[in-house]
């Protein structure tokens, strides 16, 4: 490791310097480090969406709306139109969300905080006496009048990244249209801070000691909801205090280096609850004191929602723990009424490569399956799906996802509106039988 590494860190804001001893500043453990390191390491992942966000397009305060269907996308949403948002409030404005009536679809509006917390779900569920309409984000204690008859919902904090989905469906060009209709917009003239500035990184070179520039004003750029964070709060602290030594900064980028980041990409890999050849990751939307469950949920997939509106399943081997290969024929069975009969809206399967998580170019260009598919039921009422690179004899072309050969793949699969079994974790898909 160089020094001129460390010199890099002093440009943005650590004071290297050997005139405070670790005896002064004091030595964090190894496992405070690590602590610090998972904890902190959530908010970072969000920080960086946020400036990567803003280079790349959006305003504060005006919603995007993506073109259905973009396959180019890592890890793309094909069963829903969405719309997105970073939206600035402070104690004299609002921002206005107007929804159009949807009816007979799912839909929801959700707003998720600058620790991955999602803090609200707009939609007839939660809001039975106005499904549709104008609704007010607002932060909370704030005096602000609204518009007559808009419906205040209160976020915690000056910012909010907003994700709008609408279910495709069967008609997808009605979902658009409902899209379109979507507005966002101030009611005043928020103050708006910049984005701490942070070293952006990728997410296979997680950052070292540098995730702890500025550990004071990023915490004070966004209260932390979660319970009991006073001490992973105070162990970051004291990590940037005592790496204005230089040893002691050079001792904490080892452990970093060494034990944390390991640590973390052990639990990756472990987290959650493995069944079928199935991956369901153990808490996802609202997560309490568990940081590590957040910062992992914000390595994997930022934005999750919680598990009333919507669970995902991944899977990346088969039955027998062998990886999904796309040369390879694998069918999936569903007794009678499933996977339909375990959702209140409704249920969606896709394919993507395991490298760059995109959805496998195909000539048919179908890339799901979902509620609205047309698939063939056998005659004890069970729905076979298959997986290859060319049709199987004897299938009925409706009910197979083509892939590519030669290509491992990952399936997730999302069931939108739970029921219980599925809600409670006591149920997985079956597992992917492998044909060939």
């Amino acid at each position: 490791m160089k020094f001129s590494r460390f010199t890099a860190l002093v440009a943005f804001g650590l004071a290297a310097s050997s005139s405070l001893p670790a005896a002064q500043t004091g030595r964090p453990s190894g496992l405070d480090i690590t602590d610090a390191y998972q904890y902190f390491l959530g908010r970072l992942l969000v920080l960086r969406q946020e400036h990567l966000d803003f280079k790349g397009g959006f305003k504060w305060n005006e919603v995007i709306h993506r073109e259905p269907g973009g396959v180019a996308s890592a890890n793309p949403s094909l069963d829903v139109a969405l719309s997105e948002a970073w939206v600035a409030v402070d104690e004299k404005s609002c921002t206005i969300v107007e929804l159009p009536a949807i009816r007979k679809r799912y839909y929801t509006v959700q707003v998720v905080n600058g620790w991955g917390e999602t803090v609200a779900n707009i939609n007839e569920r939660n809001y039975p006496g106005q499904p549709a309409g104008r609704y007010g984000l607002c932060l909370r204690g704030a005096n602000v009048s609204l518009p007559q008859g808009a419906q205040r919902v209160d976020v915690p904090g000056r910012k909010s990244r907003v994700l709008m989905r609408i279910e495709l469906g069967a008609d997808p060009a009605e979902a658009v249209k409902l899209q379109r209709q979507i507005k966002l917009y101030a009611t005043g003239k928020p103050k708006i801070e910049p984005a701490v500035e942070i070293t952006l990184f990728e997410n296979d070179q997680l950052p070292r000691i540098e995730a702890f520039n500025r550990v004071d004003a990023i915490l004070a750029s966004e209260r932390d909801i979660g319970s009991d964070m006073d001490i992973p709060q105070a162990k970051a602290r004291a990590i940037a205090k005592a790496a204005r030594d230089v040893e002691e900064l050079k001792r904490i980028d080892e452990v970093i280096l060494k034990q944390a980041i390991p640590q973390f990409q052990k639990a990756l890999l472990a987290q959650g609850t493995r069944r079928n050849g199935w991956h369901r990751p153990a808490r996802v939307g609202n997560y309490g004191s568990d940081y590590v469950s957040r910062s992992l949920a914000n390595h994997a997939s930022l934005w999750a929602n919680n598990s009333r509106e919507v669970i995902t399943f991944k899977a990346s081997t088969d039955g027998k723990g062998q990886p999904l290969g796309g040369s390879n024929v694998y069918t999936l069975t569903f007794p009678k009424g499933q996977p339909q009969s375990l959702v209140r809206y409704f249920w969606s399967v896709t394919a993507v490569d395991s490298v760059k998580s995109q959805v496998m170019e195909n000539t048919h260009k179908v890339y799901l399956f979902d509620t609205h598919s047309k698939l063939y039921t056998g005659k004890d009422g069970s729905r076979t799906l298959y997986f290859a690179p060319k049709l199987p004899d004897g299938t009925p072309p409706q009910n197979w996802l083509p892939t590519a050969a030669g290509q491992n793949y990952n399936l997730t699969f999302r069931f939108y509106g739970p029921r219980d079994d599925v809600a409670s974790g006591g149920y997985f898909p079956p597992p992917l039988v492998k044909k060939n």
